[in-house]
């Protein structure tokens, strides 16, 4: 199915339906700027993944089966790699000092950059795909070599400071050296800058460049469906920033989460490799992708029974210090 064979009717509806949403978690239910409680993150998962699998349904009854199933797998990969981006939200927040109650706002600007860049995205792999095939075996080496180096990585952590986009804005641009709310820009003395808090969103636009890099080649080994690739992309990354508020707190505890990431691009990128030679049926992708991470999740919350999350621990030796 390519662009062309979608009804014009079903892009606008769709795209009307994820900003009508958007706007409504941005600005109705956060006109001020506020600390996402649990509670609030945790109603907005249900209703960004409830959506997501009403969309599937929907897809079921336009495309048939095989449609269905191919975006629910896809929707899966996309949801499970995004998890890695938490991991790398809370470093920036945490190397900005960003307030709690001003992160949301980034999160939300940041998923809209990140529609526009993963659609171009996708929009340039599918070209090269059906130009060119061997990009599929491409895709798949570079899918099984960032597997195994996930898998043998020790964890270091991403140097903010080498970033390129935040060096070239702040040597091209002024910025305050305090946070201003919740803007973004202000201008000072007749001149416009930067607030901080337009650096965390760069930071956070980059760094999802760069994680989309893996999540969009895993799912051509699934499909080469251009409607397919970008509705359960964008349905995926819909739901990160909710998700974010509801593991933030746990996410130190997921110590195997990476370990099963990395064993979910591997196989996707064998699939891809030796998918000329041997189709393995989605359902059965789908079956092992959910039971890799099933097992990792458990395992890691087993592994860590009874541990503070990280956050709670150092407020606790903070206080003590302060008490002392």
């Amino acid at each position: 199915m390519t662009l062309a064979a979608v009804p014009v009717w079903f892009w606008v509806a769709f795209h009307l339906g994820v900003f009508t949403v958007l706007a409504i978690d941005l600005v109705g239910f956060n006109r001020k700027a506020h600390v996402i409680t649990l509670r609030e993150a945790t109603i907005w998962s249900i209703v960004w993944v409830t959506l997501s699998l009403s969309f599937n349904v929907l897809v079921w009854h336009l495309r048939g089966p095989q449609a269905a199933l191919e975006f629910l797998t896809g929707y899966l990969i996309e949801y499970s790699l995004s998890v890695d981006n938490i991991f790398v939200f809370a470093l920036i927040f945490s190397y900005f000092r960003v307030p709690p109650q001003y992160r949301h706002r980034v999160l939300v600007w940041g998923i809209l950059g990140a529609l526009v860049m993963r659609g171009i995205m996708i929009w340039l792999g599918v070209a090269l795909v059906d130009r060119f095939h061997f990009v599929l075996y491409i895709f798949g080496a570079f899918l099984l070599v960032t597997g195994f180096r996930m898998l043998v990585s020790k964890g270091e952590e991403i140097d903010l400071e080498s970033n390129f986009v935040l060096r070239l804005a702040r040597r091209w641009m002024r910025v305050t050296p305090e946070y201003h709310g919740q803007k973004f820009l202000v201008r000072k003395d007749g001149t416009w800058m930067l607030t901080p808090l337009a650096l965390v969103l760069l930071c956070i636009e980059s760094m999802d460049l760069v994680f989309a890099v893996d999540s969009i080649p895993a799912v051509f080994a699934i499909t080469r469906d251009q409607f397919i690739i970008y509705t359960s992309n964008v349905c995926a990354i819909l739901g990160l920033r909710s998700l974010y508020f509801v593991l933030a707190n746990v996410i130190d505890r997921f110590i195997y989460l990476k370990v099963g990431l990395a064993i979910v691009l591997a196989f996707v990128g064998i699939k891809m490799l030796t998918n000329d030679l041997f189709h393995l049926p989605n359902f059965a992708s789908l079956a092992f992708i959910i039971t890799v991470l099933t097992v990792t999740i458990i395992v890691s919350m087993r592994a860590t029974r009874g541990q503070l999350p990280k956050k709670i621990e150092e407020a606790i030796s903070e206080e003590t210090a302060i008490g002392k």
